[in-house]
């Protein structure tokens, strides 16, 4: 009797501890009904007082079989308390040549951490605000796709260096 409490006991503390994530400072999602159309732009908004300390950052897709690209392609824009606004284009694959899908997770839900910035100091302390929209565009076509099949979240995460 005594073990069996002891074993449960045990096994409570490492999945807590091991489940902390101790580099986090920002981490959300929106959720999309399985399409992200060229509409809807994600957006995300924090305060950082931190100017001192370097931060990676990561844009997170989650998506499912019904993606039909080998590529992602996506505008992230970045509004500082400044009023300086900085865009970038990204493009991230996301299946191998065979189709299948890049990213983690057992069922045909996959989980991508893309990066956007690796050690980004940031250079204002203050109200931060981050858009992301939908780029993609099929070959050969310069209309970019009105809905992309097979997203179902897009995230926003930053973690302390």
């Amino acid at each position: 009797m005594n073990l069996k409490r002891n074993s449960v006991l045990l096994l409570f503390f490492i999945v807590i501890f091991t489940s902390c994530d101790d580099k986090r400072f920002f981490d959300e999602y929106v959720s999309l009904d399985g399409k992200w159309t060229t509409k809807d732009q994600v957006e995300f908004s924090f305060e950082q007082k931190d100017t001192i300390n370097l931060y990676n950052m990561f844009v997170t897709v989650r998506n499912n079989n019904d993606y039909p690209f080998n590529n992602l392609f996506l505008i992230v824009k970045v509004n500082q308390p400044d009023n300086v606004v900085k865009v970038d284009t990204l493009e991230y694959l996301m299946a191998n040549p065979d189709g299948t899908l890049l990213g983690e997770g057992i069922t045909d839900t996959k989980h991508n951490k893309l990066w956007f910035k690796e050690n980004f100091k940031f250079p204002k302390s203050g109200k931060y605000s981050v858009s992301i929209t939908q780029a993609n565009r099929e070959t050969g076509k310069v209309k970019g796709v009105e809905e992309l099949e097979g997203i179902t979240e897009v995230g926003f995460r930053i973690e302390k260096k």
